[in-house]
């Protein structure tokens, strides 16, 4: 019999966790598959717990495990700690609620081809009001989040990084856990950890997660900000750039703080060029987008949001860690919603 550890992180989820926990539940299973859930809870005070104790009463391999440090690499490596030496480990964010097919396949996949050591599927991306709906139809844009980023993928291959990864135990035997120094970004540090090791990262795109998109702009903005900060200080660990995609916005923020300066040096058509063709991607990207009641100009929005935040939050890492030498800002360990 075969052992399958389902990680879940969570910390005030109480509108999601219900769904995500029967999804996976509901998932289908191989015959010789035994499953534990373990639900790495960050001392939540929404709700969220008793949700979980009532869950338990019915599903009786659900585990409830505290993170009284509150923070998402703990959760993941006390999960991973607490299935001992499970034959396979799924992460899932207590916002994704899985395929039937996703725990399934995902074993499938790593047990037909050794060299994967990572598999992840599709994200749908799902709204609950009209602001999220904008945020989602964003992030699943290349224009959004980056050419090559497994977000906007749109077949099955190899990539850097997926979201809610199944990995062969053996893995963290060979590289380690999570790095619990990092708020953000442990995720991609680990996969570009697998990748170094030699190990291959696969992204099905014949399974799905349906994900609850951050409804405001204020938590969008600081979720990319923290995503830019904690990349440098990835970098710097591994003394090398993980993907080229990252530092665009950066150099995006960059020209436009030498925008103004520029005007006074070159004519004020060639300084303002990039800006305009920005402008114009973005314009015309949102219009192809707006769709079912979405207005472009909100979409117009949204774009400079994921980009600015991003960039600055890149460069602000740069000042902190290449430059002041210092350890990430606890303003940044904060969570983003």
């Amino acid at each position: 019999m075969r052992q399958l550890s389902v990680v879940i992180p969570c910390r005030n989820e109480v509108a999601y966790l219900e769904e995500c926990i029967r999804a996976i539940y509901d998932a289908e299973l191989p015959e010789n598959v035994a499953m534990k859930v373990f639900l790495v809870d960050g001392m939540s005070d929404d709700g969220t717990r008793k949700v979980i104790l009532d869950l338990q009463k019915e599903f009786e391999t659900l585990e409830l495990i505290d993170n009284p440090k509150q923070l998402t690499p703990y959760a993941f490596n006390l999960g991973i700690y607490a299935g001992g030496t499970a034959d396979f480990v799924q992460i899932i964010g207590a916002r994704h609620i899985i395929s039937k097919n996703y725990l399934s396949r995902a074993m499938e996949i790593l047990e037909q081809d050794p060299s994967v050591w990572c598999v992840g599927g599709q994200i749908i991306n799902e709204f609950t009001s009209y602001k999220s709906k904008v945020i989602a139809t964003a992030m699943s844009t290349s224009f959004g989040m980056g050419i090559g980023n497994f977000r906007t993928l749109d077949r099955s291959g190899f990539t850097d990084t997926v979201t809610s990864p199944m990995y062969p135990y053996f893995v963290f035997e060979k590289i380690g856990f999570f790095d619990e120094e990092l708020v953000r970004n442990q995720d991609d540090d680990f996969n570009f950890r697998v990748s170094k090791a030699g190990g291959k990262i696969y992204y099905c795109h014949e399974i799905s997660l349906k994900y609850y998109v951050r409804g405001t702009f204020k938590g969008l903005w600081r979720q990319f900000f923290q995503y830019g900060y904690w990349k440098v200080y990835v970098n710097q660990k591994h003394k090398t750039l993980t993907t080229l995609r990252q530092v665009i916005p950066s150099l995006f923020v960059t020209y436009l703080t030498v925008l103004f300066p520029a005007m006074l040096i070159l004519p004020m058509w060639l300084a303002a060029l990039p800006l305009f063709a920005y402008l114009t991607l973005c314009l015309f990207v949102s219009f192809k987008n707006s769709k079912e009641g979405l207005k472009t100009q909100d979409l117009v929005a949204v774009f400079p949001i994921l980009h600015l935040s991003y960039g600055l939050g890149y460069i602000n890492g740069l000042v902190d860690f290449l430059l002041l030498r210092k350890k990430p800002s606890v303003k940044q360990k904060r969570l983003s919603r």
